[in-house]
């Protein structure tokens, strides 16, 4: 009897596998390649940018720059489950999405966005997010107090980082309704957290003198292994953007990777041909600044205009972080608009000249469509614009309550010891 009902269990138990079923429409392989995607870029932020932002900074406030990449990936991970996902991608007008995924409370396992689940394009979402806000801290490094930096940041997502996402790429979006190219984030993340990151430097003041001395990198080889880490990651960034694994996804990896290999080349030759000496820091910020530029573009355009777009970031963010911040006198500390805010405007420009009709269905100026630029100029305009705009507005709300910036004696102590109490011996 009880070898019959053991034979029995088997039969019984497939009675539950239709509830278990895929829903109709989901593609098990997009959704493989999203998930991974996700947690590329997720790898991006913790350790990515934080290892790369922490060998750039002096050895006391190591700890400290690290510490706010990963308490922001907590922070904005909670944020955007709460409203930040609802405010950025739900249906509402051209300018926010609606309420209605409070909470995610419309997410369950039966809910597409396209042919993968809704959770998994919810969480390949809100790593982008995390990420964007990361970004920023590399701006006011060494000198913003970690109190008002969370704060800012948790405004920043909901009020300035959302509304553009939703202008770019929600479904009523009204710049994606002009028909705005941006594959992977050229606006949305890149000028988006530059500027604002611009704003925050600006706003928080300078560091002490001798915090600006590019020498007193902490550790150099701390970024070169986040800088290898961010490339790597990108792929997730960009590829992982076609929402798929198909045509798009094998393309946009592609230019992605010659994007960066030639933006790291231009960037070393230019230096070299100035200093005289081709830098571990500028070879690898421009392999950043290549990426940052393809971003927007990676996939709607061929693999040589991908290297064209490489090159011209490359020279142009090395001009922005070695002539332009001199001359105007800001201290984005470690070239956060420098590299993500120029390179993303050098991105979104060139998606509008070199987009590929054969590509991504969109022709741009080389194949006679110059009303593209246009849009895409738009684009930038309006992101530096609102950016500019509300994180200002927002940073002077909070420096209302509380202080931004960190006093003499601890920036002088190091943010490690002062803010944390702890520091690397």
């Amino acid at each position: 009897m009880k070898w019959k009902l053991w034979m029995l269990f088997p039969a019984v138990s497939c009675l539950s596998l239709p509830a278990l079923a895929a829903p109709a429409g989901l593609d098990t392989g997009d959704t493989a390649w999203v998930l991974s995607s996700g947690m590329w870029v997720l790898f991006m932020s913790i350790p990515g940018l934080a290892l790369f932002y922490g060998g750039m900074v002096r050895k006391k406030n190591v700890l400290s720059i690290k510490l706010q990449c990963f308490a922001i990936c907590c922070l904005v991970s909670l944020l955007w489950a709460v409203a930040g996902y609802t405010l950025a991608f739900s249906t509402g007008n051209g300018f926010i999405g609606g309420l209605s995924d409070l909470l995610l409370n419309k997410v369950t396992t039966t809910s597409l966005t396209g042919t993968i689940p809704t959770s998994a394009f919810v969480f390949f979402q809100m790593t982008f997010a995390v990420i964007s806000a990361a970004i920023i801290t590399g701006a006011v490094a060494e000198r913003m107090k970690f109190s008002a930096l969370l704060v800012f940041i948790a405004l920043w997502l909901l009020l300035v980082y959302a509304p553009i996402c939703h202008w770019v790429w929600g479904s009523d979006g009204w710049l994606m309704n002009k028909g705005i190219l941006d594959f992977a984030g050229g606006t949305v993340v890149h000028i988006n957290a530059g500027v604002s990151g611009l704003v925050a430097a600006m706003v928080v003041g300078k560091r002490r003198q001798e915090g600006c001395d590019q020498s007193a990198n902490h550790n150099l080889t701390l970024t070169l292994v986040g800088g290898a880490m961010l490339w790597v990651g990108w792929f997730g960034f960009n590829a992982g953007s076609a929402l798929g694994a198909g045509q798009g996804a094998g393309m946009a990896m592609l230019t992605t990777q010659l994007a960066a290999a030639s933006g790291a080349l231009a960037w070393m030759f230019a230096e070299w041909s100035i200093t005289r000496k081709p830098s571990v820091l500028g070879t690898v910020s421009g392999a950043i600044a290549g990426l940052v530029a393809i971003t927007p573009a990676a996939g709607f355009v061929t693999t040589g205009a991908a290297i064209g777009i490489g090159l011209l970031a490359g020279v142009i963010c090395y001009w922005a972080t070695a002539v332009l911040k001199t001359k105007l006198g800001y201290d984005d500390s470690l070239d956060c608009f420098g590299i993500h805010g120029i390179g993303g405007i050098v991105g979104a420009l060139l998606t509008g000249v070199f987009a590929s009709s054969a590509i991504g269905g969109t022709a741009g100026v080389i194949e006679g469509n110059w009303a593209q630029l246009g849009l895409q100029a738009l684009g930038v305009v309006v992101t530096v614009v609102y950016a500019t705009v509300a994180s200002y507005i927002l940073l002077k709300i909070i420096g209302l309550a509380v202080n931004l910036r960190v006093d003499d004696e601890t920036e002088r102590r190091g943010l490690d010891i002062a803010e944390h109490g702890e520091r690397v011996e």
